[in-house]
C-alpha cells in the first residue's frame, strides 16, 4: 500500500473500519506486535514450564516435595509460595516493559487512528 493511500485511509474523516484495516498493514503495527510477543512468548513458556514442574513434582516426586526444610515448612509449600511470587513478579515486569516498549507505540497508533493529538494523550505512565 502506498504512503498516500495509507494516509488517505487513516484520515480521521474516513470510515473507522477502513482505518483499522489499513493500520494492520502499517510497519509500526507489526513492530508493536513483535515487541509484545518478545516479552509474552518467552515469559509464558518459562512460567508454564515452572508451573508444570511444580505439578509434576507434586504428583511424581512426593518424597522430594515432602522434604521438611524447617518446622512445618516443606519443599512443596515453598514451591507453592514461589508460584505466587513469580506470578506477581511477571505482572510487575510486564507493566514496566509495557510502559517502556509497548504503550508509547500503541498510544501513537491509537491517536493516529482516532485523529487525537499524540502528545496530549501521553501521561508518562499508568494512572
Amino acid at each position: 500500500m502506498s504512503a498516500d493511500r495509507l494516509q488517505q485511509t487513516l484520515d480521521p474523516a474516513g470510515d473507522a473500519e477502513d482505518r483499522m484495516v489499513a493500520m494492520h498493514s502499517d510497519p509500526r503495527f507489526d513492530q508493536l506486535r513483535r515487541s509484545l510477543m518478545r516479552f509474552v512468548l518467552p515469559v509464558s513458556i518459562g512460567f508454564l514450564t515452572w508451573y508444570l514442574l511444580y505439578v509434576l513434582m507434586s504428583a511424581y516426586a512426593r518424597g522430594v516435595m515432602s522434604t521438611v526444610l524447617f518446622g512445618d515448612v516443606n519443599v512443596a509449600l515453598v514451591f507453592g509460595i514461589l508460584q505466587f511470587v513469580s506470578t506477581f513478579g511477571i505482572a510487575i515486569m510486564y507493566a514496566r516493559y509495557a510502559d517502556r516498549k509497548v504503550d508509547p507505540l500503541a498510544d501513537d497508533l491509537r491517536a493516529e487512528l482516532t485523529g487525537a493529538n499524540t502528545s496530549a494523550g501521553r501521561t508518562g505512565g499508568r494512572a
